[in-house]
């Protein structure tokens, strides 16, 4: 029987009740990883643990044949090759980056897409050409509205078959606070080839859906840009039928790393009574942050962290840390960042429709336990008196 790409590309929806992750969401989650939380402790996140979205496939590149193409509402139309890129003057900034749908997996009813938790994130060190310098090479137009980014990334969503496209305004797009940077390099090193190499677009502030990946042309026209992954998708939206509001800067977000250590099935973490030292990062898209707190009793009372000085990376992560004397019992930790606008995160979050911009607060629950009874020595071990018939590694 014939197929039609309505049958293999279903439209958006919702979990059933008590509907667990699909194979289909368990593939997505295969090929797209969050950053281990334990990675907080680093300024800068190495490439392999920093957070990983692809729409389609990792497309097959070429630095050596690359170009991108500047065209449509400019003054000169130009095409530059990576030699021609790296011979504008190069900047360097570190930015903290986080998917859209991070926290997707925990609202209720879920929806379906790629099930992410809170780890939807990473900080790197991104070294590229500013994008109102290439602007500038070209020359705008005096009736330039949005520039477009298309990637070499090309695939089917919700049957409509496309590349990845995405959109910023003129004003964003030429602005300096924050520069948009037009990528070659990460955290020092050629991009990894599922950070976009050769090319890329990092969007300082900006969710991730915004940094277009394989970047090979922009293009900038005369009116609001509609395609796809602008008017579709990524959209706040209580209802299928609802227009919705675009996704765009990246709301306040604090998280903790995980005290103790794990079960390796349930990830509940174990710790020992006394003082420990709680820490983590903290980072918003739309100010700078100015406060964190955080909640040992799931968020009945809070008290303040104390949150490192700035370090001159307006669009990176903060260091916070706090200190804390555990008991014997259960314990719900939480974590929550205020920005300098007052935005913070709420203890429960508002749904919609596609699962973006969730940054209610971290809760970690830790069992802690006093320490066991020291193994015995070895020496006073009986001859015989191993594991039981049948005993013997799980795996």
């Amino acid at each position: 029987m014939d197929r039609r790409i309505g049958d293999i590309s279903s439209p958006g929806r919702l979990a059933e009740h008590s509907e667990g992750i699909s194979p289909e969401e368990l593939a997505l989650a295969t090929r797209n990883h969050g950053m281990p939380l334990e990675s907080l402790r680093y300024d800068i996140t190495p490439a392999g643990l920093h957070y990983v979205l692809v729409h389609y496939d990792i497309p097959a590149t070429d630095a050596t044949t690359w170009a991108l193409t500047l065209c449509g509402r400019v003054r000169t139309p130009v095409t530059l090759d990576m030699a021609m890129l790296r011979s504008f003057p190069a900047v360097t900034r570190r930015v903290t980056m986080e998917c859209a749908g991070n926290g997707r997996a925990r609202l209720t009813p879920r929806p379906v897409s790629q099930p992410w938790l809170v780890e939807a994130v990473g900080t790197a060190e991104w070294t590229g050409v500013p994008l109102r310098d290439l602007l500038a090479e070209s020359g705008v137009a005096p009736d330039a509205v949005d520039v477009v980014f298309t990637g070499a990334d090309h695939g089917l969503e919700r049957g409509v078959e496309q590349d990845y496209q995405r959109s910023l305004p003129i004003e964003v797009a030429t602005g300096s606070d924050p520069g948009v940077l037009v990528a070659y390099a990460m955290n020092g090193a050629p991009l990894p080839p599922q950070h976009g190499h050769p090319l890329r677009l990092v969007v300082p502030g900006w969710y991730g859906m915004a940094h277009v990946k394989w970047l090979r042309e922009i293009r900038l026209i005369d009116r609001r840009f509609t395609g796809f992954q602008q008017q579709v998708a990524y959209r706040t939206k209580q209802l299928a039928e609802d227009v919705g509001e675009p996704v765009t800067r990246i709301a306040p977000r604090a998280l903790m790393v995980p005290p103790g250590f794990p079960d390796f099935m349930s990830r509940t973490r174990v710790l020992r009574p006394g003082p420990q030292r709680l820490e983590g990062r903290a980072w918003s898209g739309r100010a700078p942050v100015t406060r964190v707190e955080v909640s040992t009793d799931d968020g009945q009372q809070w008290y303040e962290a104390e949150l490192a000085a700035p370090a001159g990376h307006d669009w990176a992560w903060r260091h916070w840390q706090a200190s804390w004397t555990a008991t014997p019992g259960t314990h719900v930790l939480s974590v929550r960042a205020t920005d300098a606008e007052g935005n913070s995160q709420p203890l429960t979050q508002l749904w919609n429709r596609g699962g973006f911009a969730n940054n209610a607060v971290q809760r970690v629950e830790v069992l802690c336990v006093a320490a066991p009874a020291p193994d015995p020595d070895p020496d006073d071990v009986v001859p015989g008196a191993g594991a039981p018939d049948g005993g013997g590694p799980a795996d």
